[in-house]
């Protein structure tokens, strides 16, 4: 039974998408470089970024893998790093610095709220010794969209090193790169871009990347990755060949869909639809304020005989998957509305929840 994948990634892709990968190609194929090279320059125009400025760097494994390369090869034992938390996303930055013996501070937030500016320049006024900041952008622990302008502008202001996690976020929301002064950002394969999963990707400063050669992996070396990459595409390792074809696929179907901001409007409006319409069945969302386009997560209802692990399978047997919660505070399920998802899917899975509602709560 196929399934509509109903989360912040993997998602539900395109049938053209899964042809893609039905072709075996080897690493060292100089038509397969040409791919790396042509999915790197693509990456960089869509982040609306010259290639004198920024560079793109293909790392294998999934999103926390690019994340952690960032972390472990571009912060030196001089530095001290803001941690901005408010879901399990940035208690993962919070872990791999811990791992790596890095300098850090945390600022966290409860889950439904947004770290704000003002606390940071707190913060920063009373340590000096801060050289970076690192925060997630969309938080798929509860859904929310964390706003990145002023404290870009902070770290702009202070001359700090500004890393942004934008893994559930870049390709399906206009994002200004450059304009925010963002050093490196990290996504993956499998998320708004809408291919499969298998590698995550590094939007580069050069001027930073190339002073700030601290790695201490030799997998996760993000200037070594670039600097081979950077001559005819080779990967230093293995890479994901299927998945690359995937992704080539994938950022083809972006522009065909007219973009970042269409894609953004196309998430938005089966974002709205599912807040609505799971309102409107007593499904209450966790996030008040800030709720991204992207997954939400939604509160358990206040019949006593709710049970997750049922509903779920429900679900599932009619054609849907959804995410359980990650809320350490409430118990919540996600539903994501990004992937190859339509509002036509949110009407027949709003309507497969209200006949669980029927046999659930009635019988």
């Amino acid at each position: 039974m196929e399934y509509k994948l109903l989360t912040p990634g993997p998602l539900t892709t395109t049938k053209s998408v899964k042809q893609a990968m039905m072709v075996d190609h080897c690493t060292w194929d100089q038509e397969y470089k040409t791919i790396t090279q042509d999915i790197r320059q693509k990456l960089l125009t869509l982040a609306g970024v010259t290639d004198t400025e920024y560079t793109t760097i293909l790392m294998q494994g999934s999103g926390s893998f690019g994340v952690e390369s960032v972390l472990s090869s571009v912060i030196g034992e001089e530095d001290h790093v803001l941690i901005c938390v408010n879901g399990a996303y940035g208690l993962r930055i919070v872990s791999m610095s811990e791992r790596h013996n890095l300098t850090y501070t945390v600022y966290e937030v409860a889950e439904d709220e947004i770290p704000q500016a003002e606390a940071i320049t707190e913060i920063l006024k009373n340590d000096s010794s801060i050289t970076a900041i690192a925060m997630v952008h969309s938080e798929t622990t509860s859904g929310i969209l964390n706003e990145l302008e002023d404290i870009a502008q902070l770290a702009k202001e202070n001359g700090l090193l500004f890393i942004v996690d934008a893994m559930s976020s870049f390709g399906g929301i206009p994002i200004d790169v450059s304009g925010l002064s963002i050093d490196f950002l990290i996504s993956s394969s499998n998320k708004c871009i809408q291919g499969v999963p298998g590698f995550s990707f590094i939007l580069a400063k050069r001027d930073q990347l190339e002073k700030r050669r601290y790695a201490r992996t030799v997998s996760l070396d993000l200037y070594d990755q670039y600097e081979t990459m950077e001559k005819d595409g080779k990967w230093r390792f293995t890479s994901p060949t299927h998945t690359v074809l995937a992704f080539q696929q994938a950022l083809k179907e972006l522009d065909e869909e007219g973009g970042i901001y269409q894609r953004y409007m196309r998430y938005l409006t089966n974002n709205r639809l599912l807040r609505q319409k799971m309102e409107e069945l007593g499904y209450h969302p966790f996030i008040k304020q800030y709720q991204g386009p992207f997954i939400t997560s939604f509160l358990f209802p206040k019949q006593a005989s709710f049970d997750f692990d049922n509903f779920y399978q429900h679900l599932k047997e009619n054609g849907f998957v959804i995410y359980p919660g990650k809320i350490s505070t409430a118990d919540c399920f996600r539903i994501g509305n990004i992937g190859d998802i339509y509002p036509e899917d949110i009407h027949r899975l709003v309507k497969v929840i209200e006949n669980y509602a029927e046999v659930a709560y009635v019988s």
